[in-house]
This record gives C-alpha cells, sequence and structure tokens, in this order.
C-alpha cells in the first residue's frame, strides 16, 4: 500500500510536466484529493455541499440542530436534514445566511421543520453519512424518512437539485423562506407561481448581516400538479404570498425511482436577473453536464499549484486546504453585472465582478497574500469591490457580507489587503482612488482611531478591545505608509510611519507584556498576560501573550522593545511553553495550543516566524513542522480551529510550499519547514516557479542549503517578485540545523528592504 502511495504521489507530479498552451496539466484530476469533510467536525466550520470556485451558490444540507459549531449549517456530528439552502458560510465564527430553503418529502404535507423532540411534527428528515457522496461541485443523500435520494451541482450563480422519489401521490418540495442560519431572520418574504413549471420570490432577513436580501427563480422538469403557500404555518388561498415567513409547497404524483430536476437562480438583484442566470449558465436539463463542469472548474483552480508528496494523506491535506481558500470572497453579482451595493441601489455596468464575505481580519494575514500570486483576476475582483464599498460607506470594509458593513473583529484590515495589492504592483483598479479610500479609512474616527490620533493610544476604559485594536491600527498604519512612499507622498509617509510605531504605547516595561493603557495614562490593574479576554475585554479572541508578539510590520522593533534579540528570542520560547488559566472569559476560538500560542486562531499565525528575525530559523522550522502536522490532519476533526473563510487553510498551503508572509504587505515570505517534496505554482504571462525539496522527511525539519535559480541562496526570506518572475528553488534537508543557511545578521529576516 505505501508504495502505491507514494507512486499517486510521483504521477501528480509527474503529469506536472504535461501542460498546454494555457499552462493548466493535462487529464489531472486533482478534486480527488479533496475531502470537504474535513474541518466539518470540531471547531472546523467548513461548508459541505455544492458549489464552485468563488460562486454565489453554496448548495447545501443544514442540520436541524443550532449553534456555534454548526455556523456553517453543517456539522458532522449530527444525522438530521432540515432542507437544502443556496447560500451557506464556511468556516466562521458566527451563523449566517441559509437562503431559500428546499425540501423534498412526501405525504402529508409539513410546513414547519419539527423538532428534536417531536421530529414528526415537521419535515425533517434522519440520514446517514453512509449514503453521503460529497466532492468538489457534487452533494449526494439519501433522506431515510422519505426515501428520497437527493444529488446537488452548482454553477457559479445556480444550484442545481435531482430529486429521485419512490412512488406517491404526494410527492412534495417545500420551499421555505422563513428558515434561516444561526442569527439570521427572515424579515420580508415572497413566493409567487409563474407557471406550471416555474416559482420565483425573494428573502429578505435580518442576521449578522443586518439588512440580506436575495432574490431567486426556480424552473422545475415536471410540471406542478398543485402549489399551496402559507403564513408560517396558515394556509392562504392563491398561488403567490407576501409576508415575514412565507412558505411554497409545490405537489407532484411520482412513479418509483421517478426523477426530478430543479434548477434554482439566485441574484442580489431580481426574480427576473435570477431566470437570467439559469438561462446564462444552466440552459439544458443535464445534471451529469454541470457536475463535469464543476469538476473541471475546480480542477483548473487546484492545477495552479501542482506537487509531489510523501503520502495520500498529504496530498488530501493539501488539495482540501486549497479548495478551502476558494469557497469565498464570492461572486455577488449577476450575468449581466448587476449589484446590491452597500449603499441600497442596484449598480450596473461596473466592468468587475463584485464579491462579498470579505473576512479581512483573518485572511490578510495568508489567504489573501496567497491570491496575490495564483488569483491575479479574482485579486482585481476584490480590490474594485472593496472600492465601490468605500465609495459607497465612506471607508472600506471592515467584515462584509451582503452588502452589509457588520463591523466585526478589530482593526482596519482591508488595509493591509489593497496595500499589498499596490504594492506589488496590481493595476486593475484605480490606484487614486485605492490610495485615497486607504487614507480615509486610516484617518476616521471609528472604533477607536479618534483616540489614534490624538492620543497615540485607544485608552482601555474608553473602547472595547482596545490593546487588539490599536495594534491591527499600527499594522494598517505601516501598511499605509509604504504606499504612501511609493506614490511619492512623503508627509503621509512620515505621518503613517509615526503611527505605526505605537504598538510601542501598549507595552509595559515592567510586567513585559501588551496591556491595556487607561485615560490617565496609567496601566489597568490587575492585569494577567493569561487571561484571554476579562470582562472589560482589552483582548479580542486571545490574552496578553499573544498579542505581544503581534507586530509583524516592525519585528525588528518589537526585538529592541523586548530587551534585544537574546530576551526576545527567551520570551518568544516562553510563549510557546507557557501554561496558564486564560480565565472564565476565554474564547472558544482559542484552540490548537501550544503554551499560549493558539494556532486556531489567527493573531497568532505568524509567531512561529519570528524566529528567522532573531537569528534561529531552526526554531522556526521546529514549530511550523509541528503545526503542519499536528495540527492539521486528512481526519472530520483535521482544522485546528475555524476555517475562517480560507485563512487556516491558507496557512497550511503557503506553510508547507516552505514559506509565509510575516508581514502582509512588504512583499517578503519567510521561510520554515516544507513538507511537500515538489511543487509547480503555475503564474501569469505563462510562467512557472518549481520548487524542488531534497532530503525531505519526518525527521528532517531543518533547511540545510538553498539555490534559488542555480545561485545559492543563504536569506531566510525572499521577495515576492522572486516567484512572480519565474524560476526554479532547490532546497536541501537535513535532520540538524544547517552551518552555512540562515546564518548571521545579513540573513535575518527583515520588516522593510
Amino acid at each position: 500500500m505505501k508504495n502505491l502511495i507514494c507512486l499517486a504521489g510521483m504521477l501528480t507530479i509527474f503529469t506536472s510536466n504535461l501542460f498546454s498552451q494555457t499552462n493548466k496539466p493535462a487529464g489531472v484530476n486533482f478534486t480527488k484529493y479533496v475531502d470537504p469533510y474535513i474541518g466539518s467536525g470540531f471547531h472546523g466550520h467548513v461548508f459541505v455541499g455544492a458549489s464552485v470556485p468563488f460562486g454565489a451558490v453554496q448548495l447545501g444540507p443544514t442540520n436541524m440542530s443550532e449553534g456555534w459549531d454548526w455556523s456553517s449549517g453543517y456539522h458532522i456530528s449530527d444525522s438530521t436534514i432540515i432542507g437544502f439552502q443556496h447560500t451557506h458560510l464556511s468556516g466562521t465564527g458566527i451563523g449566517d445566511l441559509g437562503d431559500i430553503s428546499f425540501m423534498p418529502t412526501t405525504g402529508a404535507i409539513k410546513v414547519v421543520k419539527g423538532t428534536l423532540e417531536n421530529p414528526q411534527g415537521g419535515y425533517v428528515s434522519l440520514f446517514s453519512h453512509k449514503d453521503e457522496v460529497v466532492k468538489p461541485g457534487y452533494y449526494k443523500v439519501k433522506l431515510q424518512r422519505y426515501d428520497i435520494g437527493v444529488e446537488l451541482t452548482a454553477s457559479t450563480r445556480v444550484g442545481m437539485h435531482k430529486y429521485t422519489f419512490p412512488a406517491s401521490k404526494d410527492a412534495h418540495v417545500v420551499i421555505d423562506l422563513k428558515e434561516g442560519i444561526g442569527w439570521d431572520e427572515s424579515s420580508e418574504t415572497y413566493i409567487n407561481q409563474v407557471d406550471k413549471y416555474t416559482i420565483e420570490g425573494y428573502r429578505f432577513s435580518n442576521g449578522w448581516a443586518e439588512a440580506q436580501r436575495i432574490y431567486f427563480t426556480a424552473v422545475f422538469s415536471k410540471p406542478i400538479i398543485s402549489f399551496a403557500v402559507y403564513d408560517d404555518t396558515e394556509s392562504k388561498q392563491g398561488t403567490q404570498l407576501k409576508g415575514k415567513k412565507v412558505k411554497g409547497v409545490l405537489t407532484f404524483e411520482t412513479t418509483k425511482g421517478e426523477v426530478v430536476y430543479a434548477k434554482v437562480g439566485v441574484s442580489p438583484v431580481s426574480s427576473a436577473n435570477a431566470m437570467l442566470n439559469i438561462k446564462a449558465e444552466i440552459p439544458g436539463w443535464d445534471f451529469n453536464k454541470v457536475i463535469k463542469d464543476a469538476d473541471k472548474a475546480w480542477n483548473a483552480q487546484l492545477a495552479k499549484i501542482t506537487i509531489k508528496a510523501d503520502s495520500l494523506s498529504q496530498l488530501k491535506k493539501f488539495y482540501t486546504a486549497f479548495y478551502h481558500t476558494m469557497i469565498a470572497p464570492s461572486i455577488f453579482n449577476d450575468v449581466n453585472g448587476d449589484y446590491w451595493g452597500t449603499d441600497k441601489k442596484v449598480h450596473k455596468n461596473v466592468g468587475f465582478n463584485n464579491v462579498t464575505t470579505f473576512s479581512l481580519w483573518d485572511t490578510y494575514r495568508a489567504n489573501n497574500p496567497l491570491f496575490t500570486i495564483i488569483q491575479p483576476k479574482h485579486v482585481n475582483d476584490m480590490i474594485n469591490s472593496m472600492l465601490a464599498i468605500y465609495q459607497q460607506q465612506g471607508s472600506l470594509p471592515i467584515w462584509h457580507l451582503m452588502a452589509n458593513e457588520t463591523n466585526t473583529m478589530p482593526g482596519n484590515s482591508a488595509l493591509p489587503v489593497v496595500a499589498d495589492a499596490l504594492l506589488k504592483g496590481y493595476k486593475g483598479f484605480d490606484i487614486n482612488l485605492a490610495y485615497e479610500a486607504l487614507k480615509a479609512t486610516a484617518m476616521g474616527n471609528s472604533r477607536g482611531l479618534k483616540f489614534v490620533k490624538s492620543l497615540g493610544y485607544i485608552p482601555a476604559d474608553s473602547v472595547a478591545e482596545s490593546v487588539s485594536k490599536g495594534l491591527e491600527f499600527a499594522i494598517d498604519d505601516w501598511c499605509v505608509a509604504q504606499v504612501a512612499k511609493k506614490m511619492g507622498k512623503q508627509d503621509d509617509y512620515v505621518y503613517f510611519s509615526k503611527r505605526a510605531e505605537y504598538y510601542k504605547n501598549y507595552y509595559d516595561p515592567q510586567t513585559g507584556f501588551m496591556r491595556g493603557r487607561l485615560s490617565e495614562n496609567k496601566w489597568r490593574t490587575p492585569y494577567s498576560p493569561f487571561t484571554s479576554i476579562h470582562e472589560n475585554g482589552d483582548f479580542s479572541e486571545g490574552n496578553g501573550w499573544e498579542y505581544t508578539f503581534m507586530v509583524p510590520h516592525d519585528v525588528e522593533g518589537l526585538i529592541k522593545l523586548l530587551g534585544g534579540k537574546d530576551k526576545f528570542n527567551t520570551k518568544l520560547d516562553s510563549l510557546f511553553t507557557a501554561e496558564g488559566d486564560m480565565g472564565e472569559f476565554k474564547s472558544p476560538d482559542v484552540s490548537g495550543l501550544m503554551g499560549q500560542y493558539a494556532h486556531g486562531n489567527e493573531p497568532g499565525h505568524s509567531m512561529a516566524y519570528l524566529y528567522d528575525y532573531s537569528g534561529q530559523p531552526w526554531k522556526t522550522a521546529e514549530k511550523v513542522r509541528f503545526i503542519l502536522d499536528n495540527f492539521y490532519t486528512d481526519k472530520v476533526d483535521g482544522i485546528i480551529g475555524n476555517e475562517d473563510v480560507g485563512q487556516m487553510s491558507a496557512w497550511y498551503i503557503l506553510s508547507a510550499l516552505g514559506f509565509f508572509p510575516v508581514n502582509p504587505a512588504n512583499g517578503l515570505y519567510v521561510f520554515g519547514s516544507p513538507t511537500i517534496n515538489e511543487a509547480t505554482l503555475v503564474l501569469n504571462e505563462n510562467k512557472t516557479f518549481h520548487i524542488t525539496v531534497k532530503n525531505n522527511g519526518p525527521k528532517n525539519k531543518y533547511i540545510n542549503a538553498m539555490k534559488l535559480n542555480g545561485v545559492d541562496y543563504t536569506k531566510t526570506y525572499f521577495k515576492h517578485s522572486d516567484i512572480m518572475n519565474g524560476g526554479e528553488l532547490v532546497i536541501t534537508m537535513g535532520s540538524k540545523p544547517g552551518t552555512i543557511w540562515g546564518v548571521g545578521d545579513v540573513n535575518k529576516a527583515v520588516s522593510t528592504l
């Protein structure tokens, strides 16, 4: 079996040489290595169902259970299904969406989902994971209560259903516009039978995103015998209804094994546009073709990184992680370009794909930098979407969802993303508008910024999560400063560079930690660096231990602040070993612990790499390799914390390749400990970047030597342009740290070239 596994890995890289003129491997099936169940257990919160890369539709099952671990609507521990819904989040810590729920049933009509105590009182059904098939672009299950087989697939804006019914004179599809996920609650809903094949409607709701709206049109392959409408549980006359909790029930008569198809287009603008999306994307009824098209779309994206690995497990971890990075940000416009803006207006002919689901506090650290390497078109769409949001709401997005600003998480984390694109030379958007948006957002007054401008710190007795916000703002300001420098705006460069050093104002040299400072310029007491989140809230999903090291934009300055290289290394060692009670307010997001380092949450994601700045790169190798091997597995609980819309997986992808962007916008990647043996990254302009890792293995975790384009390379970092120009990186590993590579101050990682 071991030989067969190795052969599978060898075949993966062997076929990477079979590139066509479009730089796509010929005939390679990468989707077979994707297991969407990974992360569906523990606290991964991943979406399970059918979608295409960055699709507007995420069509999948929703369980009856509710709560934090059902933020996506599905958890592997559950065995209930209340419907198949067309929008889902993936990996978030808050539940929302779950729009336009379809549930096929037989027998007496039920229009409520039921309860765990009385499932027969509703339409809920049990299912077995043994009857599920889950792969990119396809989902299959059997509803045990009704003996109905359900298969799902999707295009970008259309979900396609295939129901295999038993013989029944009372076969139904319940369209429930009340039900949503998590915080989501319907506010206005509408349904209407257009003709004997077509249903249309909309669902407006309030939740995490306060004013969501989504329209749909559903076309069925079989004539509808009857259509009934309900106001929650009350039957109403006619075939159309508007209300807060509208449901519609279609009835058919079916023979044993009869298949009924449904094509459901969604739109942020209108039911007419939803029908337009159907006609453009799935005009026929060839269900298998839609599955193949979805698989082809996923393969085209996954082919952008081809790897060779030692085991099937490594291949599954890598390509499933890669898959998870491309669920969102998702398309939020129609095939004609129409979209619904933050200003509550329809926008037309904007010249880019508008996208939504910006989990920026998470993704700016790795997923967005990964996109700048392999998703150039999507980067431009994201930046254009952010700039449109700026024009509509007066600031760049914080955590944007379905044309709503949720204001979730500290900082203004769009700033590193926009700055990174500008600094890396992206030009698919208005560069002057981008700088205007950066500066205007950084100069705002909300979320503690007015104190940053007036005091140089955020008083802990004035704004919650003051330390976390202040440190994030310092990162943001550094990014704005670098763009100002590039654009020749010297005064802005000096101003924002000064603000970028305000992280020092949260450091208490007596305790040796970042901590909350009060309005009267005294430290908040009592204080413990272990307390994760106390009732007054100085930190967001972390504690003083972790946030003391969250200065990725000025690691040299942090080293000096902590007393020099030796004291810094001792303190950093302690981060990964210190044990202590995080207190009663500990966030469940704080998971994947190594001492006080929490890999399951984003603030720490750069910290294993900080030894590269302090002359001990072998310690980075040890920590990174441990995380790669132990906090990511090919099991259902194989993600150690919330997936967070691709960030957890992006950390894995980049780290498995051997490098990571500690600073989110300086265009430099810091080396760690690669787990792949070979990789080819497909870039723009028919270029490739090829990585070969020699003598790799479980014990050989240390980089001993390196050649970049045939020349010996000893630095612990390299440039984004080194990748994008194409070329060859050869890394030689060993069981002990090298004596030349990475040694000495000249080879240490740097914050700014």
